[in-house]
This record gives C-alpha cells, sequence and structure tokens, in this order.
C-alpha cells in the first residue's frame, strides 16, 4: 500500500471520528503528495525514497515553526506543530538516538578516513546518504563535528 493510499484511508476514519489534529496532518501529507505527482518529470508517480524525502521536509518545517511559536510564546500555535509533527512522524522510519547516530557517525569518519574538521564536507556527505530517514541532518552535523574536533 503506497503512502497515498494509507493517508487516504486515514483520513476517511479522522473525518468519521472528528479527529481534528489527524485530520489536518494527513491533509499537509496528501497536499505535498499531489504537488510532487505533478512537478514537471515525475509523470504522475512518486518513488517510495521521494515519499521519504518529502515526509522528513513536512517535520523539518513543522520543527522550524515550532521553535518560533515557543519563542514568541504562543502555545496555541506550538501545541498544533506538535500535534502535526506527531502525526507525520508515524510514516517515517524509527529514528536513532544520539547515541547510535554517535557510533555511524564514528563508523564513517574511520571509512573516509578523515582526520579533522576539514574534513567534514566528506563525513557528512557519505552520513546523509547512509542515515537519511533514520536521524535528523542537524544531528548528524553536531555528532560530526564534536567527533572531528580535537
Amino acid at each position: 500500500m503506497s503512502l497515498e493510499e494509507k493517508v487516504m484511508s486515514l483520513m476517511k476514519d479522522a473525518m468519521k471520528s472528528k479527529d481534528e489534529a489527524l485530520l489536518r496532518g494527513l491533509r499537509a501529507i496528501k497536499a505535498e503528495i499531489i504537488k510532487a505527482k505533478t512537478d514537471p518529470g515525475a509523470n504522475g508517480t512518486i518513488s517510495e525514497d521521494t515519499e521519504l524525502k518529502l515526509l522528513q521536509k513536512l517535520v523539518k518545517s513543522r520543527r522550524d515553526s515550532l521553535t518560533i511559536y515557543q519563542e514568541q510564546n504562543r502555545p496555541d500555535l506550538a501545541a498544533k506543530e506538535s500535534e502535526e509533527i506527531a502525526i507525520i512522524e508515524k510514516f517515517l522510519p524509527a529514528q536513532m538516538s544520539e547515541e547510535d547516530v554517535k557510533t555511524a557517525v564514528q563508523a564513517i569518519i574511520t571509512q573516509v578516513g578523515a582526520v579533522g574538521p576539514q574534513d567534514l564536507g566528506k563525513v557528512m556527505g557519505v552520513a546523509t546518504k547512509q542515515l537519511a530517514g533514520q536521524a535528523d541532518g542537524k544531528l548528524i552535523s553536531a555528532v560530526a563535528k564534536t567527533l572531528l574536533t580535537p
């Protein structure tokens, strides 16, 4: 079952149960799927990899908004963003813990032969590909910088 089919099925259930938060999150996912399908070159279909990137983008934008709302003391809007993040994350693979990311990045540093901060680009290139969907880019970057700094 594709992501779009799952979302549509859950949307029907959310409408029946009048679950506004779930419906809001699912509608956001559906809108992004439709947008991705209509992009030039998509031919009306999107791959699982594209779906994953799409979901990650949605979560990232909501996390950014959440941070802003919290800084501006807007708990009402922050709560909505938190609800949507939780809903969208259900469709993403399980996220790695910081310790798991640290272990994976250390292995990548050894693999590429990185010795210092000047090799951060090499490490990040490999790490973002290997850990795609499993860890946040900011976390990967922070861990890599920490491990590469003497």
